[in-house]
């Protein structure tokens, strides 16, 4: 198991929700992460995917309520304390009066002037308070999945630089099949991954419905499936390359989405053009690449054969399943890349963006 590196004073029993199980020797001919612990895989990975599941609840929290809700707040008051004082300027010069009212009275929309010149300080109606709430609450939420999947991609694009694996030419995801010895660093980020999208399961369940609820969860289940499963049967290069791609256009997606709420616009349709781009390079050129390859180059360079005490689960039907998985998601992801397009339709005809997909929540 994996007791020689837990601490002494952990219990036995709660090693597995805190390391990796099932540490082994590295293979013979191992070619890749040639410094790093190698594991095997086993049914007690699931501890550690719990514990993942936790720890995501407890920082997402953490993230959302103590960093960037009290920034948002604090952005977004600012923002309409200086539009109020730009509309009293305004109202001010059309009345011919500085402030718009004679000193010392008090104006219809709260402020009160004093005789100095200055005014109280701005009062915010309810209709506006609201508003920023709901501002807040939305940029907070985009910020927590902006930061786990910019440094869940990156470790991601390292995990992969380190395999010897190809993005335009993936045939070598498929040589010296089985890889059933994992490498520390690539067992660690297919736990935290399959926690991630179970995670996300969990909360499209508790949050309130968003018009494409249904939608994403067939992907996140589709993709917990396709995680879990291509652990199971040794398909560990090709489900990390997958990860990656899906894991790219992520980033700009939620960027775009704070930087709206912020009323940063012109940022706003300048992210959601890189986010288009990368989601069609990624999620329909290169993704595409990806099935043509488990489709047409596994049983290609891997000998059918199902053999389960050898850690080899390559058949036709394994290959017929995997492919019609990726099918259904790149279906679905074809769904909202038209969306995506209608929403470029209004950054290109000056009306801004704004996401159809889950930006608004059901009746």
């Amino acid at each position: 198991m994996n007791t020689f590196q837990a601490p002494e004073w952990l219990p036995s029993f709660l090693v597995p929700f805190f390391t990796l199980s099932y540490p082994t020797a590295p293979p013979v001919d191992f070619d890749s992460f040639h410094d790093s612990l190698y594991y095997n895989t086993g049914i007690l990975d699931g501890c550690f995917i719990i514990s993942c599941i936790a720890v995501m609840a407890l920082l997402r929290d953490i993230t959302r309520i103590y960093v960037m809700e009290p920034f948002a707040k604090w952005k977004l008051t600012c923002d309409w304390q200086e539009s109020q004082r730009k509309k009293l300027k305004l109202n001010g010069t059309a009345s011919g009066s500085p402030l718009g009212s004679p000193k010392g009275s008090s104006t219809q929309n709260g402020h009160t002037n004093h005789a100095n010149g200055g005014h109280s300080e701005l009062k915010m109606s309810k209709r506006d308070a609201r508003k920023i709430h709901r501002s807040m609450l939305r940029f907070a939420e985009q910020g927590w999945s902006f930061i786990y999947y910019t440094t869940n991609f990156a470790y991601g694009v390292y995990v992969h630089h380190n395999l010897p694996t190809r993005v335009l030419d993936p045939t070598d995801l498929w040589l010296n099949y089985p890889h059933m010895a994992l490498a520390g660093p690539l067992k660690f980020y297919y736990l935290t991954q399959t926690a991630f999208y179970l995670h996300q399961v969990l909360i499209l369940n508790a949050e309130a419905r968003r018009k494409d609820h249904v939608q994403m969860m067939t992907h996140h289940i589709i993709t917990v499936i396709l995680m879990v499963s291509s652990y199971a049967y040794n398909f560990t290069r090709f489900g990390c390359l997958i990860m990656v791609l899906m894991d790219c256009c992520d980033i700009f997606l939620p960027l775009a989405k704070m930087l709206r709420y912020v009323a940063h616009y012109t940022l706003c349709d300048l992210t959601f053009v890189v986010f288009l781009v990368s989601w069609f390079v990624t999620r329909h050129v290169l993704f595409i690449i990806a099935i043509k390859s488990l489709y047409v180059d596994s049983l290609h360079l891997v000998p059918e054969l199902w053999a389960p005490e050898r850690g080899n689960y390559l058949s036709h039907l394994t290959q017929k399943v995997f492919v019609g998985l990726l099918v259904s998601l790149q279906i679905i992801q074809i769904i909202w890349f038209g969306m995506i397009c209608r929403v470029a339709y209004r950054v290109v005809t000056g009306q801004g963006a704004s996401d159809d997909r889950s930006d608004e929540e059901e009746e």
